[in-house]
């Protein structure tokens, strides 16, 4: 027997129809790349994706095309992912951080059919323009008064088609499993893979990412997402602050700390969310101004492992509560949330940072385990580690056209390619990447782990651990530590901090001092990069065991 509910398709066209109908009023700012400050409702984003969808379509767009976007967090970046989906299309995130190469091969294998970007990027679009056969045209994403002389062809202005058009557009009618979204994954090894996300799997995700215990989201908050919309699909909030009608507050392309503090003191953004050098950016800026932040409520930390000092920074110094966070592109992205549960509150101090610095328990809709080599179930005791398996609604079953083959075991579990134990409680800590992890003498050292400890001393502004081939152990630890400015720490301050907080053989057989260290086009450490920086790297523990 089945249940007698209406067939209510899932469709993120119905997210900004609630966000018009209830929140109308309520505001989205944006630091536009032009300069100024640009303020809009959630009822002009609604007319105005409405007539981009119309403007789309006149161009030649038709349901099924896979239409691109290069641009900043904007009202405009906004309303084109939800004019794009409203036409039956498929927006494309493209990272402008990527070399042209990759570009190429994303914009190609995607087949994307129309590019919108903003002006920030057209020298970047240019210089491929004449390796994109599929792309019919570029519409830059600004007004008439700053349109830019520029090389590409069939080239139009965002602000002119749309405001041609009336906005009596009703929206393609769609299945729930219809695509919606395109990330490519980063792709440090080989080319980046398509992931396509449906309609069902955005407005899930949107909503399990609401939930009181994950991002929380009320009608009432203010949102500013520092994580670039190019980004693993912005953590949700374009999809997971209209539904609840939370005021947001678009960054554009300025985030260094004083520009995002600017916006947080006064925008009164109470929950934000980047990756850990912003808030590393944002950190630096308070202390050296004295600065405080009354108004935010919740920073959401993710994209790589937040050192307990970041965290304690804002909890202890400016009373922010730090949610810890981890996911992937392949997870829609959000996969665990570092939310103290019932009970924790009774724990000490250090031990409710000893569960922050975790990356926290899984949202309602991810299911988790660990397996060991042999694909074994592993115990949730917080002592066993292997690796991390998902699955769920929200998450890839295949990537874009095959790429990579079956994704899947025969139980649909998803490899995420990291390394992680879960405790009792739930909470899931990554040790590390799968490829990342230090093998010692048959044992597994985590460079997260060690990465976490190193930044914690107050000279250190960044640390990266890689395995360096030893000819006893097979692999043992070098860290890599870029000082912060004017500091000038020596091999036995870094080495003399961590001793006693880690097992004696974790300990790094070596630190070097670098003026910068790689990072991927999402902000990532660069593993490969370093190891290739410090092939044939000789430690001093080598010679002994010769």
């Amino acid at each position: 027997m089945q249940g007698l509910m209406q067939d209510w398709p899932l469709t993120v066209d119905r997210i900004i129809d609630h966000a018009n109908r209830f929140h109308g009023d309520r505001e989205i700012v944006t630091r536009t790349v032009e300069g100024p400050i640009h303020r809009c409702t959630y009822k002009d984003i609604h007319l105005r994706a409405r007539k981009l969808s119309q403007a789309l379509k006149k161009l030649g767009g038709k349901k099924g095309d896979i239409i691109a976007t290069m641009a900043w967090n904007t009202y405009r970046h906004l309303e084109s992912w939800y004019g794009i989906t409203g036409m039956g299309g498929v927006y494309h995130t493209l990272n402008p951080r990527l070399f042209a190469e990759q570009l190429v091969y994303i914009i190609n294998h995607a087949e994307d059919r129309f590019i919108l970007l903003d002006t920030t990027f057209v020298p970047v679009i240019e210089a491929i323009a004449d390796q994109l056969p599929n792309v019919k045209a570029f519409i830059l994403m600004t007004d008439k008064a700053h349109m830019p002389e520029t090389k590409l062809k069939n080239v139009y202005c965002y602000d002119e088609i749309v405001e041609a058009e009336d906005g009596n557009h009703v929206w393609e009618k769609m299945d729930e499993n219809d695509a919606c979204g395109l990330c490519y994954t980063s792709g440090t090894t080989g080319n980046p893979k398509g992931v396509l996300y449906s309609h069902r799997s955005n407005v899930l995700h949107s909503l399990a990412a609401n939930n009181a215990d994950a991002l929380g989201a009320r009608s009432r908050d203010s949102i500013l997402p520092v994580v670039p919309m190019f980004h693993a699909n912005a953590w949700s909030l374009a999809f997971s602050a209209p539904a609840v009608g939370a005021k947001l507050v678009m960054p554009g392309a300025q985030m260094d700390g004083e520009s995002i503090f600017e916006l947080l003191d006064k925008e009164g953004v109470t929950i934000t969310a980047a990756v850990p050098t912003v808030w590393l950016m944002l950190l630096q800026y308070l202390e050296k101004t004295g600065a405080k932040l009354p108004k935010l409520d919740r920073v959401v930390i993710g994209g790589s492992a937040a050192p307990r000092s970041m965290i304690q920074a804002f909890e202890d110094n400016y009373g922010v509560q730090v949610f810890h966070a981890w996911g992937m592109t392949e997870m829609s992205p959000i996969g665990t949330i570092g939310s103290l549960k019932a009970g924790n509150e009774d724990l000490s101090r250090e031990q409710q940072l000893d569960l922050k610095c975790k990356q926290g328990r899984a949202i309602f809709t991810v299911e988790m385990k660990i397996t060991d080599d042999d694909g074994n179930d592993l115990p949730n005791d917080g002592k066993a580690f292997g690796h991390l398996m998902v699955r769920g609604p929200a998450i890839a079953k295949a990537y874009l056209k095959g790429e990579g083959g079956e994704i899947l075991d025969a139980d649909g579990w998803f490899d995420t390619g990291d390394v992680a134990t879960i405790d009792a409680d739930g909470y899931m800590q990554i040790t590390d990447r799968s490829k990342d992890v230090i093998k010692s003498g048959g044992e597994w050292i985590s460079s997260i782990e060690l990465e976490n400890l190193a930044v914690g001393h107050p000279d250190v502004a960044e640390a990266a651990v890689i395995g360096i081939t030893h000819p006893k152990w097979d692999e043992r630890p070098l860290l890599v530590i870029v000082p912060k400015e004017g500091k000038s720490p020596t091999r036995e301050d870094i080495l003399g901090y961590m001793e006693g907080k880690i097992a004696k053989w974790w300990m790094p057989d070596d630190v070097v001092f670098v003026e910068e260290i790689p990072h991927t086009a999402t902000g990532k450490i660069q593993k490969l990069a370093l190891r290739e920086q410090f092939k044939g790297y000789k430690l001093p523990t080598a010679d002994a065991a010769e």
